[in-house]
């Protein structure tokens, strides 16, 4: 298992081992909000912690680089229980026509659960849903 912690979720976070709750949710705030982790002591002092409590995390964590575009394209996993129609239109694979429909529905009839429900609300393909769902967060 590794985890790149400028894209990682908080449930990434929580399969380390002595990570809590608020500790996984603060770093996923954090890079969502455009800081960048480049090694282990940056994820400490986000932490407030000592880095040689999180030594033992070192191989799992995988420090990659990108450009900041990239960076934020690749962490910024759209929400479709709150995204509008414009960020919806950006995802690959969904075009303005279904943003419209995936909003409409959300209004209509309260917020998606999860992947499932999702595709089964708006009758979608299972190839449709196997592509979106890499850029797709409940």
């Amino acid at each position: 298992m590794c985890i790149d912690p400028n894209q990682a979720t908080v449930d990434d976070w929580l399969r380390l081992p002595g990570l809590s709750i608020h500790q996984a949710r603060s770093l996923v705030e954090l890079s969502r909000t455009g800081v960048k982790f480049y090694c282990i002591e940056d994820i400490a002092a986000a932490l407030s912690l000592p880095v040689q409590r999180l030594e033992p995390l070192k191989p799992i964590l995988n420090f990659s680089y990108y450009d900041d575009e990239s960076l934020a394209l690749g962490s910024h996993m759209v929400n479709p229980n709150t995204a509008a129609v414009e960020t919806l239109a950006k995802v690959p694979f969904l075009d303005l026509s279904l943003a419209q429909t995936v909003v409409e529905n959300r209004s209509c009839a309260g917020p998606y659960l999860n992947l499932a429900d999702f595709q089964r609300r708006l009758n979608l393909p299972g190839e449709t849903i196997a592509q979106l769902m890499y850029y797709l967060r409940f």
